[in-house]
């Protein structure tokens, strides 16, 4: 048995997949958490750009989807534990 799928039809059935795995709620969340923890050190978004090379901007609208890779950047740029960070995360309504 022969399973035949279209190129056209598997990009857009890997699209659906991968755009039903974000989530929203949890993105907002952390771009306020990314958003107090800036003001509460009292830095900018192109200070944070600087000194990270992360465009903070799109974090804190929600505009970007986070690796662990960024995420873990930025604790260690505010200085707390990755898990403290998603704690604070947990924390937001």
């Amino acid at each position: 048995m022969t399973l035949s799928v279209s190129l056209p039809n598997l990009f857009f059935c890997l699209f659906v997949a991968m755009s039903e795995q974000i989530n929203t709620v949890l993105i907002n969340k952390i771009g306020l958490v990314v958003k107090q923890l800036r003001a509460e050190k009292g830095v900018s978004q192109r200070d944070m750009y600087d000194d990270t090379g992360v465009h903070v901007g799109r974090i804190e609208t929600s505009g970007r989807n986070l690796s662990i890779s960024t995420l873990s950047l930025l604790a260690d740029y505010f200085e707390i534990k990755l898990s403290d960070f998603f704690k604070l995360v947990e924390k937001q309504k």
